[in-house]
């Protein structure tokens, strides 16, 4: 009789690996799955017209019956923002901290999802799904309420550490909770999943408190309004400010719609502490001297919309100026490097003072940097190791620092997105993938717009479009005139009469020829069309635009 297979622990993530963002990992053993993080990623700059791009979850829709919950480890964007998209399609319950589930809740309000199952969890606390036991076990980021998740399955302890950092004076005074990853390190760690982002970064990251000495010297040498541009989910940064502000008789004015909007969820929440006569709307910042003026806004990364993009522009009711002092707290991430320095640039053509991180310590990251990650392979001392939540370079980084903790090169797996890893108690091996990839979410359209659609746009955004409208008898098929032009981001048509009128002469020579070879053959037509207009507009111009050739039918 032929010997049944034991079930295999089953980790496969769905994005976060090669890559920021897009964080996504599905475990699996026998007919129980868990997600872990549900994140969306930012679109790259050659994706035209993209809002966010989202992890490909056909592998959950084929196993829909296996899925009994999604695990948030926090609420950043790059881990709850595809959740929407994922309850339109699974009825599953979902499970975070209270700041966390108030973020998703308010995200899916937006996304008008009302019947969502939402569990709400207090690191410390222990769950059971399925097959798993999940303790979920305080950490310390830049947003409140994150957690690691200690999975205990049948063939040992996961530990998946989400974004983290080992910091011992927070401003919650609640430090990342060393003792409980001490204590599953005594009873054995089968397989590690730990935060790969510093992982090329010596020492360790600063403390969020440290910047407090910054901000103070800020304070004390403004002479008239500070703004303060920092990432809206950051409220330990936001509180650290707000503290500082009123001990200097300051006012404090919320703008940006995140910023507005995570503020009211965080102060509700019992996470912000500010009196409730120390926050003035907009309209009545004009009642205060500028020296007793702080605006906490959006736009740390130089996004077109946000509140500090727009007072940069003077598109805003507040317009910054000389005499004001901007603070942005934050670090570019990689990608928005020259939106950030835009928006610097512009602010001090305004006559704005402008401190940033290559002038000051104004920003610490959230994430541990590589003695941070020793002295977790210490605690925990994992038999496996899967480095997660990175570009290529931070994995491959995190893998080599494994091996330096003398963690076996056998049983380091650096993954990629869609692979699956097969664990039992005493082995491991890659074994195949599953569907996997982004989803493109352009409006309200969420995967339709493929490489063709975006190569198209990136075409469009280079060369222009060439339009040649050419009307035809609808019932005989023949030419009725000379064709009509239309160009757009093109050429100028006012200024190229000579281009478009021999462009206009060859288009009809052309469909006139076309026309009598290819009688009512309109697809042989258009293609002789693009063809033959490529190569004249390449020869008079040495561009080559999206040509789209429209037939116009006409009944006479």
């Amino acid at each position: 009789m032929a010997k049944k297979d034991t079930p295999k622990l089953r980790i496969i993530p769905l994005g976060g690996l090669g890559e920021i963002g897009k964080n996504m990992t599905v475990i699996e053993y026998g007919n129980d799955i868990i997600a872990v993080d549900c994140g969306l990623a930012f679109p790259d700059e050659d994706m035209l017209g993209i809002d966010m791009v989202i992890p490909d979850m056909s592998y959950l829709e084929l196993n829909e019956d296996k899925l009994r919950a999604f695990i948030i480890t926090h609420g950043h964007e790059d881990h709850i923002g595809a959740i929407p998209y994922a309850l339109q399609k699974f009825h599953t319950p979902v499970y975070g901290t209270k700041f966390t589930l108030a973020l998703i809740d308010h995200k899916l309000h937006e996304h008008r999802i009302d019947d969502a199952d939402l569990r709400c969890i207090e690191a410390g606390d222990t769950i059971e799904i399925g097959c798993f036991r999940i303790e979920f076990i305080k950490v310390s980021h830049s947003i409140a309420g994150a957690v690691a998740l200690a999975i205990t399955t049948p063939v040992g302890i996961l530990v998946h550490t989400g974004d983290f950092k080992v910091d011992y004076t927070p401003i919650d005074n609640e430090p990342i909770d060393i003792n409980s990853f001490a204590r599953y390190g005594s009873k054995g760690v089968l397989a590690l999943m730990m935060d790969s982002t510093n992982a090329e970064s010596a020492g360790v990251t600063p403390s969020e408190t440290e910047l407090g000495k910054t901000f103070e010297k800020v304070f004390n040498e403004a002479k008239g309004r500070i703004i303060v541009a920092s990432f809206a989910s950051n409220v330990y940064r936001i509180q650290q400010v707000c503290d500082i502000a009123i001990a200097h008789d300051r006012v404090i004015c919320f703008q940006g719609r995140s910023m507005v909007v995570i503020a009211k969820i965080a102060k509700d929440l019992g996470y912000l502490h500010i009196p409730e006569d120390r926050i003035v709307p907009l309209e009545k910042l004009k009642n205060y001297e500028p020296e007793r003026v702080c605006v906490l806004t959006t736009g740390s990364q130089g996004e077109s919309m946000s509140g500090l993009f727009r007072m940069a522009n003077a598109n805003h009711k507040l317009i910054i100026g000389k005499g004001d002092t901007v603070v942005i707290s934050a670090s570019a991430i990689p990608g928005n490097e020259k939106s950030v320095g835009r928006v610097i640039n512009q602010l001090f053509q305004r006559g704005a003072d402008v401190v940033y991180d290559r002038l000051a310590d104004v920003h610490v990251s959230g994430h541990a940097r590589r003695e941070e990650l020793k002295l977790m392979f210490r605690l925990l001392k994992p038999r496996y190791f899967i480095p997660v939540h990175g570009e290529a370079r931070h994995l491959h980084h995190h893998a080599h620092l494994a091996e330096e903790m003398g963690i076996k090169p056998n049983n380091i797996f650096i993954m990629d997105t869609g692979n699956v890893l097969e664990i039992t108690k005493r082995s491991a091996k890659l074994n195949g993938s599953v569907a996997s990839g982004a989803i493109l979410v352009d409006g309200s359209g969420v995967g339709d717009i493929g490489s063709t659609v975006l190569r198209e746009r990136k075409l469009l955004s280079q060369d222009g479009l060439f339009a040649i409208v050419i009307p035809v008898q609808r019932q005989t098929g023949e030419l009725l005139g000379v064709p009509e032009l239309v160009t757009k981001g093109f050429i100028y048509m006012k200024d190229s009469d000579q281009l478009i009128s021999e462009a206009k002469q060859f288009a009809f020579d052309l469909a006139f020829k076309l026309n009598q070879k290819n009688k009512n053959d309109w697809n042989s037509f258009r293609n002789g069309m693009k063809n033959g207009m490529k190569n004249f507009l390449l020869s008079k111009t040495g561009r080559v635009p999206i040509i789209l050739p429209i037939i116009l039918e006409v009944d006479c």
